[in-house]
């Protein structure tokens, strides 16, 4: 599981960098011919990992209910994330992920409850999610590498 975190803390060093290198108006710019900006890719990555790792084991997230509701699937900017609400998604980035590996080698991921993702793939425990993830994380900045080149 080392190298899961660690495909993992490289994805969320490349999301840092969007955060470090665009400017507020830029992560909240919505190209023509997309339905998403940078910062939602960012939140939306952020939670999903939340929701695949701690509230699918009945265990509480580390993200605000507010957040969740905001970026979880489903969901697309309804209005211009604020600098604050930046600073959260930034310094979530790497907490969560530092919380989740001491809270997996602790073992407190011991119920999970079965979840197919929309691209089919069934997780059956916490080291299916945790591996899917990095998939997802993957596929997300995709989407933000196309984004980048219309803003």
């Amino acid at each position: 599981m080392h190298q899961v975190f660690e495909i993992t803390r490289t994805s969320r060093k490349l999301l840092a960098q969007f955060l470090e290198n665009h400017s507020l108006e830029q992560l909240n710019k919505i190209p023509v011919g997309f339905n998403n900006n940078l910062i939602w890719n960012i939140g939306h990555i952020v939670v999903v990992q939340q929701m695949l790792a701690y509230k699918l084991s009945g265990l509480p997230m580390m993200v605000s209910e507010e957040l969740f509701e905001k970026y979880k699937k489903g969901t697309k900017p309804e209005s211009d994330a604020s600098q604050e609400e930046v600073a959260t998604i930034q310094s979530l980035l790497f907490e969560t992920i530092n919380q989740t590996k001491s809270d997996f080698n602790a073992g407190i991921f011991k119920n999970y409850q079965e979840f197919t993702s929309a691209s089919g793939f069934t997780m059956r425990n916490v080291e299916d999610a945790l591996a899917f993830n990095y998939y997802h994380e993957g596929m997300h900045i995709g989407m933000m590498m196309s984004i980048r080149k219309f803003i």
